[in-house]
């Protein structure tokens, strides 16, 4: 199925672009103020920063819950239950009287968040295929990639005149204005006839499939590392410019939307690029490589205590890359799983945002990040990413035993299928 009226595309663009941007915007919103919430909660940095790291977790857990259950109801329902349960958990958040309420909030505010996150991705699956795919999420990720410019700025600024509470209710006022404008112009992409059903035994087929499926999961996995490699700056940033650099609460802020810029232009390249100078392997390569040589830079800016305009610039170098790589790695990945749409996008998801989790606290597990801690963790996640897609598979290549644990799971696929045929 393709949009083909200009005006439904756009509207269509701004809504999805709006629901997957959920996670970036409840993260870099309240990240100026997190040096500043450990005092007024009475807390440690590192209780401060499990809140980002939880947050992330409960968007992994819901994305594995709403995925297959949207490939059974539809995309619709669980859009708009998951978009409210956000707009409570954010409430919850701005409310909270102790860190631990607010670990609390978070997740809540977390699993509302997943709904938008994977059924975007899941939607635009439905609705277009190959190089259309791809450069419908290019104009995803410009719609998204706002999120990381004007969030940081927007609770930057929040903080100079008022607190971090704020910042939280701006979210659920935020979140309640898209789930009116999700339940106005947001259809169900999903027909009836091609949904599947949600019980235990056809959502393991779903996963099982996915997970013996060499090109998919290569393709996440990358998405997953080069998400990895741009959380580690996400949830160390604000320690090491405003503690490290001693920036401010506002100039950390203009510093990361500068950042926020590069992701979409690049995103926006990517549209233009992809079936017209090059395919989508070869982009998500290209994408790699530069990641990986801005994150050396990172490294060697901590490492030798460089000034700030040479770190910024490696900075810069590595997370716009970000636009380029996720693009191309979700449309090469979701591109064979129409019929699971769902279950592919909570996958890719789940395994996105663990190991972003894992990432971020293997950096801080010796106190409040620095440079070095980040930028050898953004090296080792990219580095990872570009090995894995540097050589292209033979067709005869053996899964391996990742993807031969998911081939014995693959008899309950034949089953789900047989029964559903005797039906």
């Amino acid at each position: 199925m393709q949009i083909t009226k200009r005006g439904a595309s756009v509207r269509l663009a701004l809504v999805l672009g709006s629901l997957s941007a959920f996670g970036a915007l409840t993260i870099d919103m309240y990240l100026p103020a997190m040096p500043s919430m450990a005092g007024e909660l009475g807390t440690s940095g590192s209780l401060v920063q499990l809140t980002l790291t939880v947050f992330v977790v409960g968007l992994a857990v819901g994305q594995v819950i709403v995925g297959p259950l949207s490939d059974a109801w539809g995309r619709r329902r669980p859009l708009l239950i998951g978009t409210a349960l956000y707009v409570g958990g954010s409430l919850w958040c701005a409310l909270a009287p102790t860190v631990e309420w607010l670990i609390g909030g978070r997740v809540l505010q977390a699993l509302g968040a997943a709904a938008g996150t994977v059924l975007a991705r899941a939607i635009v699956r439905d609705l277009f295929e190959g190089v259309a795919m791809t450069r419908f999420f290019s104009t995803l990720m410009l719609v998204n990639g706002v999120a990381p410019i004007i969030a940081p700025v927007i609770g930057g600024q929040l903080l100079a005149f008022t607190t971090w509470r704020v910042v939280f209710g701006v979210l659920a006022a935020t979140g309640a204005l898209i789930l009116m404008a999700a339940a106005w112009a947001l259809p169900e992409s999903l027909p009836t006839e091609r949904r599947r059903p949600a019980d235990f035994r056809t959502v393991v087929a779903s996963f099982a499939g996915l997970i013996a499926d060499v090109h998919y999961l290569r393709h996440v996995i990358a998405a997953a590392l080069m998400f990895a490699a741009v959380f580690a700056y996400i949830s160390g940033s604000s320690f090491v410019l405003q503690d490290g650099y001693g920036l401010s609460a506002q100039q950390f802020s203009l510093v990361f939307a500068a950042n926020g810029v590069g992701i979409v232009v690049l995103g926006q390249l990517n549209g233009f690029l992809v079936g017209r100078v090059a395919g989508e392997a070869v982009l998500l390569r290209v994408g790699l490589t530069i990641a990986t040589v801005g994150a050396a830079g990172v490294l060697t800016c901590g490492a030798a205590d460089l000034p700030l305009p040479l770190l910024e610039i490696s900075l810069f170098v590595m997370t716009s890359m970000f636009g380029l790589v996720m693009t191309n790695a979700t449309s090469l990945a979701l591109s064979a799983h129409a019929s699971a749409a769902g279950a592919a996008s909570s996958l890719q998801g789940l395994l996105q945002f663990l190991i972003g989790a894992i990432a971020a606290s293997a950096m801080t597990l010796t106190g409040p990040a620095t440079a070095t801690a980040m930028g050898a963790t953004m090296l080792m996640c990219t580095a990872g990413a570009l090995t894995l897609m540097g050589r292209r598979p033979m067709a005869n290549e053996t899964a391996g035993p990742v993807f031969e644990a998911g081939a014995l799971l693959m008899p309950l696929v034949h089953l789900d299928k047989n029964s559903s045929s005797a039906k």
